[in-house]
């Protein structure tokens, strides 16, 4: 445990920080499910663009890399177009 006032106050920081990264990576996993698990074309189409959408946000935030978020929103826009063109 900490004595002095700032590594208590960094401890506090770190604490919000911590419950704010896990919302976002459990909000991100699930749009990412979604996205996966998608029927038709088009509802994967909307998923991706919520996901991608959590995606910029977690790495303007820091929460994610964004070499980590440019490669798994490649990813999934590949399965979007696969699914897409399996769909015509």
């Amino acid at each position: 445990m900490p004595i002095h006032k700032s590594p208590k106050k960094r401890m506090r920081q770190d604490k919000k920080r911590a419950l704010r990264n896990r919302a976002a990576m459990s909000e991100i996993k699930g749009a990412t499910k979604k996205v996966r698990q998608s029927a038709n074309a088009e509802e994967a189409a909307a998923a991706y663009k919520r996901c991608a959408s959590l995606m910029d946000k977690a790495a303007k935030k820091s929460v994610l890399h964004r070499s980590t978020v440019n490669r798994t929103k490649s990813r999934l826009a590949k399965s979007v177009n696969k699914l897409a063109a399996a769909g015509k």
